[in-house]
């Protein structure tokens, strides 16, 4: 060890100072394992690389020799490295500034690097790391700690040091030794279990531990005394005001079928009455007056949804999705705060037609809020409601196009007023698109460039960009069959009945006993007595013909635009998808471990001018206004409870909550 030191004074006067401490530092660590086998000193440690030959390096110990050092140790008398001129002398030595020393000043340096050296070389105790032996017992002494840093590999060779030693100094950022610092005490730590798709363990916990109801904390966000764009207050004058809710509750069957998703998830939380139990505390926590469920399985609705969310005073319209599937959507309204004026449940799926072979469902609602008797004779427009689960598959983005464009065209129709307008909507749901995709642009837009988009960027779940063959949007997405518009409105719904049209009374029916083709005898007509025998005849005056010409004008045919499909409902959303107070998006769900938002509920709101930005629309409040909201959480605090479904939240989505008011007019 002393002779791979010492060849180090052959190199250039600008090297001398990092190669001798690189080798003191070596030295000491060594002397200090041999004393101590704390567990706080870490890490492997290289030994110092060899230099020159042995002649050289005993040449140059006859030199050091000759010059003499007046502070080598003697081992016989002092133990290892405890003598305390050697600590301080290293101490001293450690504090010192490379840049401010002078060549004097250098070598009385050296000379004390070399002569603790000797004296470590001097040691009769061995290197227990050297050696493959046990460490010594642990005595009491100063405290030791190595925190490593990024270091060249010129830099392979480290020391540690002494605890507190350097507290009240300033550390100088010396390139030998920069690679170490001192560490804080160490404390105590277990080791946490990781995500589970590899050791399918549990969720890495919080670092403290911190109650479920803490942990998942959500605010409830006012915004009735905030002005809108127009400065005006929302609470200005009377108004209507009701809470909804859109939940996606998790199908029993669809967690059994897709099990593989929650093996982080203790079995008893995944059980359904443990999950029941905790989705009605929600519902009577959060009181909705309006309740949208998404994933609704039809036994537990039947034997136990229903008839629990009747005894809290809603009543409940179902859908189960076609086919074969087992869950559906339901939409629960309290009947003390609305009429029922209509119900329309959507189908999606449509035989013979490859765009629309799922099974996918929504339900609309027409509801005629109740107004108090204490406002006198007012009233409230009606307020449609739709709720739908939009097809999962990331890679099919033309299906979700396809069946979004069917439940605007049924929204269009039951929210549309005898003036033409619409009245108030609201539209929420699991939609599986993320924010900003293409598909959430046109809801909230109300349009969309889609000729040559690839399917699986409409949603942006997930990116095959990387995939050979990509399907791509053609045009037009779906046949005129469909009998609905590049608008999303039904044929009938654009286009009014002709006025003059013929009203087909007995009267006119009758007229058709003496028509032209009445009178024609059929070819093959077997010829009987008194019955096919005889041939009418047309009364003096009858016209040849009983058909107008009007009636024999075909129907319009509505244009398609190419490429791209519009609505006019002027939607926005209740949230904004980002949490300005963490910097970090907002989760509705949780799958894999990977935070998104695919929940959603949008409402109807006034278009407002937007500057010199045309790309986007803004809106602001209408007929219907928000006026508050239950905060959504971030990725990380929902992976410090463990992820959904937990035992606080029994679902893998969060609930979404929303207060609204509507305007209250006079007759």
């Amino acid at each position: 060890m002393i002779a791979s030191c010492l060849c180090y004074l052959l190199l250039p006067a600008a090297r001398l100072f990092r190669a001798l401490s690189d080798a003191f530092f070596t030295c000491r660590k060594n002397a200090l394992l041999a004393k101590s086998s704390s567990t706080q000193v870490e890490g492997d440690f290289a030994m110092a690389p060899r230099g020159p030959d042995q002649e050289e390096c005993e040449g140059l110990l006859q030199q050091w020799r000759e010059e003499g050092s007046s502070q080598v140790l003697s081992t016989s008398s002092e133990g290892p490295l405890v003598d305390k001129g050697l600590a301080q002398s290293s101490l001293a030595l450690l504090m010192d500034n490379p840049g401010e020393q002078d060549a004097a000043s250098e070598d009385k340096w050296s000379r004390r690097q070399l002569s603790d050296l000797r004296a470590a070389e001097n040691l009769e105790e061995p290197f227990p790391e050297m050696l493959g032996e046990e460490p010594l017992p642990e005595v009491e002494g100063p405290m030791w700690a190595a925190v490593p840093m990024q270091t060249g590999p010129q830099y392979a060779d480290c020391a540690v040091l002494p605890m507190g030693a350097l507290a009240a100094e300033q550390w100088e950022e010396d390139p030998a030794v920069v690679a170490w610092s001192i560490a804080p005490e160490p404390m105590p730590q277990e080791e946490a279990p990781i995500w589970p798709f590899d050791g399918l363990g549990q969720l890495q916990p919080p670092p403290v531990e911190i109650p479920y109801h803490e942990i998942l904390w959500r605010e409830w966000e006012d915004f009735s005394t905030q002005p809108d764009a127009q400065g005006l207050e929302a609470g200005d004058g009377p108004q209507f005001q009701f809470t909804l809710m859109s939940y996606n509750i998790l199908a029993q069957d669809l967690m059994q079928q897709s099990s593989e998703l929650y093996l982080h998830c203790h079995p008893d939380i995944l059980n359904w009455n443990y999950r029941f139990a905790n989705l009605m505390q929600e519902f009577q926590h959060w009181d909705p007056d309006i309740l949208c469920l998404q994933e609704v399985q039809e036994d537990h609705y039947w034997e136990q949804l229903e008839p629990s969310l009747r005894m809290m005073g809603f009543t409940c319209f179902y859908k189960r999705r076609t086919g074969c599937k087992t869950d559906g959507c339901a939409v629960c309204y309290k009947p003390t705060r609305f009429r029922l004026l209509c119900a329309s449940p959507v189908e999606y799926f449509r035989p013979g037609l490859e765009l629309l072979n799922r099974d996918n469902v929504g339900l609309v609602l027409l509801l005629q809020p109740l107004v108090p008797e204490g406002l006198g004779q007012v009233s409230v427009a009606p307020l449609c409601v739709a709720n739908t689960h939009v097809l999962y598959n990331p890679r099919r983005g033309d299906v979700k196009l396809a069946q979004m464009a069917i439940l605007l065209a049924e929204v269009d129709k039951v929210a549309r007023l005898s003036d033409g307008s619409h009245c108030p909507i609201i539209l929420c749901g699991d939609l599986n698109s993320v924010p900003d995709s293409p598909l959430y642009n046109f809801i909230r837009d109300g349009e969309l460039q889609y000729h040559g988009m690839p399917a699986w960027k409409v949603s942006g779940q997930e990116d095959f960009s990387h995939q050979l063959y990509q399907r791509k949007l053609q045009a037009p997405l779906w046949p005129s069959s469909l009998g609905i518009t590049d608008c999303c409105q039904y044929f009938t719904s654009c286009h009014p009945k002709r006025a003059e049209r013929l009203k087909y009374s007995r009267d006119f029916l009758l007229r058709f006993r003496f028509c032209d083709i009445a009178c024609q005898r059929p070819v093959g007509l077997v010829l009987m007595e008194g019955v096919t025998d005889t041939k009418p005849e047309r009364p003096a005056g009858w016209p040849q013909s009983v058909l107008e010409e009007d009636t024999l004008e075909p129907e319009p045919v509505f244009p398609r635009t190419v490429g791209t499909i519009q609505h006019c409902l002027h939607l926005t959303s209740v949230y904004t998808h980002f949490l300005p107070q963490h910097g970090r998006p907002e989760v509705t769900t949780m799958p894999l471990g990977l935070g998104t938002t695919v929940d959603y509920i949008f409402f109807s709101a006034e278009s407002c001018e937007n500057g010199n930005r045309t790309d986007r629309r803004l809106y602001q409040d209408g007929t219907l206004k928000l006026l508050g909201r239950l905060s959504l959480l971030s990725e990380e605090i929902l992976w410090a409870a463990n992820g959904l479904p937990n035992p606080f939240c029994s679902s893998d989505h969060l609930c979404l909550l929303a207060s609204f008011g509507m305007e209250v007019t006079a007759p």
